[in-house]
């Protein structure tokens, strides 16, 4: 950070310049918004190259930093979208140059991902099997990569696996992205358990010990903007029963059953429950050891955010 600090304060803008004092202010308030810029540093590649970094993949690059806008507002106004390296330099300064390779990364994921892509989706594919193709995959490869080095089990961070988490999933084709999240493993297949596991964040972002309540998670989410935007649009996706009678109603919700939810299930449920991922929303919860007149909105609450029966 120092070196790069060095080689940006050459950079007269105002903009950069504000936005290069949000970064510091970022690395050094210790409230998760470190993990998420460790992120945004190897996706975008920043390294020393004389007097400037790299950014391979501008695409990528520029969603990681929507993912930080997203989850930090104060670096909104460093993100524009007029052409593919704005936020980038917006965001890093003018010096921080753009390596374009004669099929670039951004044009090979507009193109999908040519092991995977060029599949038909099917339900219940084989973790491992999808694993695996990502790995054989250039593109789907280094993202994978990235998501692994900092949802490392011996070193993990959960907001900066959560960041990671995102960034991977919105970085994927859709068709993509819905096999690896509806991949399955069938009982025993120990190889395709730790897969999954890999696959899913689980190890570090999705199991926390002890297991928060699901009413917890909610009230969470509805206090973070980012989050209260993912679940609003989850829930008028997938759950319209509930947006059209109750909307966030306690009192109202409390009265529904889970044999009157009736999901959606199609593109956009999909599209809205992939987007959960990364978030307060996809980690695991409980209903356990809540008083009882809590236990019915409790169990709803998970019902929503973790049947699969939804996409069965």
């Amino acid at each position: 950070f120092t070196v790069l600090f060095i080689y940006f304060t050459c950079i007269s803008t105002v903009q950069t310049s504000d936005c290069l004092h949000l970064r510091e202010q970022c690395i050094n308030a210790g409230n998760g918004c470190e993990s998420v810029w460790n992120v945004v540093e190897d996706a975008c590649n920043i390294s020393v190259l004389g007097n400037r970094c790299k950014a391979e993949d501008t695409v990528g690059c520029n969603r990681i930093i929507q993912v930080l806008a997203d989850e930090y507002p104060e670096f909104k106004s460093c993100v524009c979208t007029t052409d593919n390296i704005c936020s980038i330099t917006t965001l890093l300064g003018k010096q921080c140059g753009i390596k374009k390779d004669n099929i670039s990364m951004e044009t090979k994921l507009q193109w999908g991902l040519s092991a995977l892509s060029k599949q038909a989706y099917t339900t219940n594919r084989s973790c491992l099997d999808v694993n695996r193709e990502c790995v054989e995959d250039e593109v789907c490869n280094k993202q994978l990569s990235l998501y692994l080095k900092v949802c490392s089990v011996n070193k993990c961070n959960v907001e900066g696996c959560q960041a990671a988490i995102r960034f991977f999933y919105g970085n994927m084709p859709f068709e993509v992205a819905q096999m690896m999240i509806f991949c399955d493993c069938i009982q025993h297949d120990e190889s395709c358990h730790r897969a999954k596991e890999l696959l899913h964040g689980k190890s570090c972002a999705v199991t926390v010990v002890p297991p928060p309540s699901c009413l917890n998670v909610i009230h969470m989410c509805e206090e973070n903007e980012s989050c209260r935007k993912k679940y609003t649009t989850f829930r008028s996706k997938c759950w319209r029963h509930v947006t059209k009678k109750c909307y966030s109603d306690e009192a109202c919700l409390e009265t529904l059953i889970k044999d009157d939810m009736p999901c959606s299930a199609n593109a956009d449920c999909k599209a809205a429950y992939i987007s959960n991922w990364g978030t307060m929303l996809h980690m695991e919860c409980t209903c356990q050891n809540l008083p009882p007149v809590e236990q019915p909105l409790c169990e709803l609450f998970h019902h929503m955010l973790h049947s699969k029966s939804c996409f069965s």
